[in-house]
C-alpha cells in the first residue's frame, strides 16, 4: 500500500525569548534555594549545576534575542 504524500505543516511561532528566560529564572530560584538550605559536602555539585543553568541560560537569551532582532 503505498503512502498519500502531504505537505508539511508550517511552523508554529513561538516566545523564545520568554522560554528561555522562564528556565533560566527557575535555575536562579533553585541557586538561590541551594544557597540559603546548603547542601551536605557531597552534594555541593548541586549549586554548581545551577550555576551552570543560569550562565547558559544568559547566553541563550543574548542568542534569541539577537537572533529575533535580524528577523
Amino acid at each position: 500500500m503505498k503512502q498519500e504524500w502531504r505537505p508539511d505543516p508550517e511552523p508554529i511561532e513561538t516566545n523564545d525569548i520568554a522560554t528561555v528566560a522562564a528556565g533560566t529564572v527557575a535555575w536562579a530560584i533553585a541557586l538561590v534555594a541551594l544557597l540559603i538550605f546548603r547542601p551536605a559536602a557531597e552534594q555541593s555539585w548541586w549549586i554548581w549545576t545551577c550555576v551552570a543553568g543560569v550562565v547558559l541560560g544568559l547566553m541563550g537569551l543574548w542568542y534569541v534575542h539577537r537572533r529575533a532582532s535580524r528577523s
